[in-house]
């Protein structure tokens, strides 16, 4: 079974990137374009990985992963800051708020599915990470 991954980001070319990169590691994704379109995506799927910018229009990535810490069915779902904002605290901010890991732009295509298979199999570990 494909592991399903939401990813939420405003900028088209960078969700093309890393959608091509997932997809051809046998990954599924789904994309939103914003704040509100994710929120909706996260109510109605059952992600198994959630991929957010930190800076978008209307919400921005802190206040969605604060919303989607309180969705109980999101329970154990590895959210994963992916932005170009790595100004010094940016990524201790990220976790405060509740991102499980924090990967900036630009994305390393090479690295990135290590990233996520990581991010994934912490989340099958008996006792998470």
């Amino acid at each position: 079974m494909r592991a399903l991954i939401l990813y939420i980001e405003d900028n088209f070319e960078n969700r093309l990137l890393v959608r091509r990169i997932l997809e051809a590691e046998g990954y599924q994704v789904v994309e939103a374009e914003d704040g509100p379109r994710g929120l909706e995506l996260a109510r109605s799927m059952h992600p198994d990985l959630i991929l957010v910018d930190l800076h978008l229009p209307d919400i921005d990535g802190y206040e969605l992963v604060r919303r989607f810490k309180q969705m109980p069915h999101l329970q154990g779902i590895p959210i994963v800051a992916l932005t170009a904002d790595v100004i010094r605290g940016t990524r201790e901010r990220a976790l405060a708020t509740g991102c499980d890991g924090y990967i900036p732009k630009p994305i390393d295509v090479d690295a990135l599915p290590e990233q996520i298979a990581a991010f994934l199999k912490n989340r099958e570990a008996p006792h998470g990470r």
